[in-house]
Formats: C-alpha cells, structure tokens, sequence
C-alpha cells in the first residue's frame, strides 16, 4: 500500500505538470535551469525530453549554484516561464524577486529554507515529511512531473535510478534505492528498461577488465586495491581468476558466481591484513541497476557508471556533452564523456595525492578535518573529494569532512560530509551550512550528510570555527 506521504508527492507533481502543460499549450518558451552534477543534468535530461514531446520551445541552463548574480540573470531573462531542478530549495527568499513577474517552477530535494512568496510552484519531498536526501532525488522529482504530463515519459524512469544513484541515494543496506525512490524503480522494471539484481558492485563492470573495474572502485575506498591497478590484476592472479578469454579481456559481468565469491574472499583478507574490518568489503555486494535499453558493454548500461559519467562531464565543465547523453545521443558523443570521464579520473587522483603527500595542507580541528585546496583545487572538485575522503573510512573516520577551495570570483567554496552515525546523533549539515553561511554573508545548504557553501573569502575562517562548534555541540 502506498504511503500517504507519498501519494500527496504525487499530487502535487501532478498539479504542477497541469501548470507546465498549459504553458508549453499557449507557446510560451521555458528556461529551465539545473543543478551541474549526476542529478541535476539527469533531470534536465528528463526534462529536455518530456517538454520536446509536447513540442514546447525551451532554453537549457547549467547552474554551480544560486547566489544574486544568477538570480538577476533569471529574472533579466526573456522567458516568463523558470523551471529549476534539483537547485532552489534552499534559496526561497533568492527566488522571490523572479517569481514577482514570472512562473517560477521548483522541482529539488533539498532541504528547504525560507517561505514561499509571488508565482512560485514548489514541489518537493520534504514538504511532506519525506526524506529527499535518501528517498527521492532531483531527477526523481522532475520524472513524477514528467510522469504526469505524458505517460510515454515512463521510459524516463531508468534516468531518474541514474540521478538517485548519482546522488548516492542508496546508502542503505545492500546498497538498494528505498522510500520513494522504490516507486521509480517500479515504473521503470514494469516498463522493461530496467533490471534490478543482487551482484557486485564494482565500478566498470559492463565495460572495464575486471583487474581495471576492481581498481577504479573507490566507493568503499579498497587500501591497496583501490586506485592500485597492479595490485587489483596481482590479487586476481593469487586466485586464479582468468582475466582474458582469448585474447579479449573478461569483464565483471562475465565472472561466475564461484569466482565472485574467491574474489571477495580475497579483498576481506586484503581488508583485514591492514588492519581494518572486513565488513567494509560487504559494501561490495548489493542492488545492480542495469538500463535494458542500453547497449550491451557501454557505459550508459549500468547506472552507477552511468551517473560516474554525467558527474564527470558537470565537474569538467562539460555539461553539454552529458545532457546530449541523457536525451539520446550515443556515438562520439558518449565517446567524448569517456574521454572527459578519463579525465576527470586522472584529476581526482591526482588531488589525492597531493592531500597525501602534503600534510600541511590538512588542518584538524575539534570536529571537523579541513582540507586547504585554495592554492590548487578546482572548485568543481570540491565535492568530489569530500565524498571520497569521508567514504575512505581511513582519513579522519570521526570527525566532519571539510574541504574548501578559492572560486575564480575570490570567494570560498566548502563542501561538506558527514557519516551516517553523525547523523543519527543528530547532526544536519544542510540546515548547519544554511544558518552559518547566512551569518557570514554567504550562501549554503544540502542535505543532511552532505551539504556546501560559498563564502565571502574574509569570513570563511570564523564560518569554519562555526562550523566546528556546531558540530562539535551536537557529537558529543
């Protein structure tokens, strides 16, 4: 039985595609903006599609994030109609001079801060007591709006796992979607585009060697295994798990069941040899998304591979290229994100070695662990490498992740991460970030484990000790 929570959701997407498709039916144009990660630009794919089927004429912006430049721009713009995805939620206030003169459509997941004010639509889990940092993402919200305006926009669900899995929704145990997002990935196996299976989840299992797929897993973060290519092909030799079929590298998915089990084996001892818990390689095991409509040995087939890929393009600064992803195209399209992905590869390991070479550059307070990324780190890597100090398990396990980096603008910009134990003990990064950015002339806010900030650059010190005391206040 359907949750009552939920079915209002519902409703009220459905209230605002009836509002979408009047405007799209009179010929007004829309502009639409999104957030710039694996999310946001699921969700302007979703709803890039959903407008073109109604033949309605749009623009499509990428946005880092909302601060006055960018609202004065979306209120400067020609169209009269907004609609933004997975961002705006927590910037009501920002928002209200827009809405003052135009449709102003909301469609996020996170936390909300401020009221409702002018011709502004909200939609958004939170309003009724759901939780949008596990149980809906961005791109899911677009999807049930999209839903309700065209049942063909069914096929969109398979998108929507992207984004929540993107959005590393699926936090929980067998590493499965949960909540509302459950309803999605029904519409989406109901729908034929979608399997759902209990298998290991290793990065590059449709399409990388499985020594490669094996070292480009850093979520969990695999000491020795991960980024480690030489050790990941050495483990699988120890085993005796063939890595080629001819002259044809096997795949993950091409493992059997018995070599699945001598290769998890094998990295609990690896695990345990350097003295951390076994348990951390479970995390291996859990819920497989595959999108059936996708190519066999591509990257769009598995949805965590899928969302890698549009996360790297908004992080490189091309979020074109996973956009025209997200609507279809395939070719040298998809060649050129594998490209970008690559890249952005090379770049994250790349700041992850700094962080390990250089000491100096990790400043420990209390109950926060910073990361001084001013003089080298780009600002689209901020979270990023949050994500993937916190999941490490191994830097700095009890305290809050914090790392910052200096915006080609002078300001500051902070991401944040949390575990899941700090917030069971009550902590919110989001509504913390909300409260001390306003009070140091910046803008902030997320979800409850993760959450950013920008940062006027002379306040960002007392903003951190803040922060620090916030935190501190709350675990112990």
């Amino acid at each position: 039985m359907m949750l009552e929570s939920h079915r209002r959701l519902i409703d009220e997407a459905g209230a605002a595609a009836e509002k979408i498709l009047r405007t799209a039916a009179a010929g007004s144009p829309f502009l639409v903006g999104c957030h710039f990660d694996a999310d946001g630009l699921a969700a302007a794919g979703i709803l890039s599609k959903a407008l073109c089927r109604k033949g309605a004429s749009f623009h499509l912006r990428v946005l880092k994030q909302l601060d006055p430049d960018t609202v004065d721009f979306l209120s400067k713009s020609a169209p009269e109609t907004i609609v933004l995805a997975d961002i705006g939620s927590g910037y009501l206030e920002l928002l209200e001079e827009p809405s003052k003169s135009k449709d102003v459509f909301i469609l996020d997941h996170h936390q909300i801060n401020g009221k409702i004010n002018g011709r502004l639509t909200h939609v958004n889990p939170h309003l009724f007591d759901i939780d949008g940092g596990k149980e809906v993402s961005g791109a899911g919200v677009a999807y049930m709006v999209a839903r309700a305006m065209d049942q063909r926009n069914l096929d969109l669900a398979s998108l929507a796992v992207v984004g929540a899995v993107g959005d590393m929704q699926d936090k929980n145990e067998k590493r499965t979607l949960q909540g509302f997002n459950s309803h999605i990935v029904k519409d989406a196996v109901e729908g034929g585009c979608l399997k759902v299976d209990t298998d290991l989840i290793i990065y590059g299992r449709e399409t990388r060697p499985i020594h490669k797929a094996l070292s480009h897993t850093v979520n969990p973060f695999l000491p020795g295994l991960s980024g480690e290519e030489d050790n990941c092909l050495a483990l699988l030799t120890s085993i005796s798990i063939p890595i080629k079929v001819g002259d044809r590298w096997r795949t993950v998915v091409e493992l059997t069941t018995e070599e699945k089990k001598r290769i998890m084996s094998a990295i609990v001892e690896n695990i345990t040899s350097r003295g951390l818990e076994g348990s951390v390689a479970m995390n291996l095991i859990g819920s497989v998304y595959t999108l059936l409509q996708e190519e066999k040995w591509t990257p769009t087939r598995d949805a965590r591979e899928y969302a890698a890929l549009l996360n790297a393009c908004g992080r490189m600064e091309r979020p074109s290229v996973a956009i025209a992803i997200c609507v279809g195209e395939r070719g040298s399209t998809l060649a050129e994100a594998n490209q970008v992905l690559s890249e952005h590869r090379k770049t994250l390991a790349k700041y992850m070695s700094l962080i390990n070479e250089r000491p100096e550059i990790v400043e420990n307070l209390e109950g926060v662990c910073i990361i001084h990324g001013e003089e080298f780190l780009n600002e689209n890597m901020t979270g990023a490498v949050s994500s993937l100090l916190s999941s490490s398990e191994t830097f700095a396990p009890d305290k809050v992740m914090v790392v910052i980096a200096k915006t080609k603008s002078g300001e500051i910009k902070i991401s944040v991460r949390a575990t899941e134990k700090m917030v069971k003990k009550g902590l919110n990064l989001g509504l913390v970030l909300q409260l001390n950015a306003q009070k140091h002339g910046g803008v902030g806010g997320g979800h409850k484990v993760a959450a950013g900030a920008q940062i006027p650059q002379p306040k960002w010190r007392e903003f951190v000790e803040d922060l620090n005391r916030a935190v501190t206040g709350l675990l112990r």
